[in-house]
């Protein structure tokens, strides 16, 4: 992945400072190996929904999506999923859709990917 220029990268969706490495998230793919970061896991999941269209190449098997595990060390010393094979906990992320991916930790009432995804699409915004 490309990496997050702390506090200067801006989410694609919602244009909001990637500053909170808990909940960043990145996509890249495509002919052109086009990157696309992320400030919060709920808006991979909106901009996968509403530009599919205009970039169908997303749901190739060639393209690649980042999470942050939520219980990164620091920015140094980040971890990342595949964002559909990793347990999402319930927390306070910075654009509210409230889903955070847990690598090792995940809880009890975790959610997967889909259940995630259902959620924040049925949240809206």
């Amino acid at each position: 992945m490309k990496p997050i220029i702390w506090d200067r990268d801006t989410c694609v969706r919602c244009n909001m400072a990637i500053s909170d490495r808990r909940f960043a998230a990145q996509m890249r793919g495509g002919p052109k190996d086009t990157v696309f970061k992320f400030d919060d896991v709920g808006c991979l999941v909106f901009w996968l929904e509403e530009q599919r269209d205009r970039f169908p190449w997303m749901t190739d098997a060639s393209s690649r999506m980042w999470v942050a595990d939520f219980d990164s060390k620091s920015r140094d010393e980040m971890v990342w999923h595949d964002p559909r094979k990793v347990r999402y906990i319930t927390r306070t992320s910075p654009m509210g859709y409230n889903h955070a991916a847990a690598g090792a930790a995940a809880e009890a009432e975790s959610a997967s990917y889909e259940d995630m995804r259902q959620q924040t699409l049925a949240r809206g915004k």
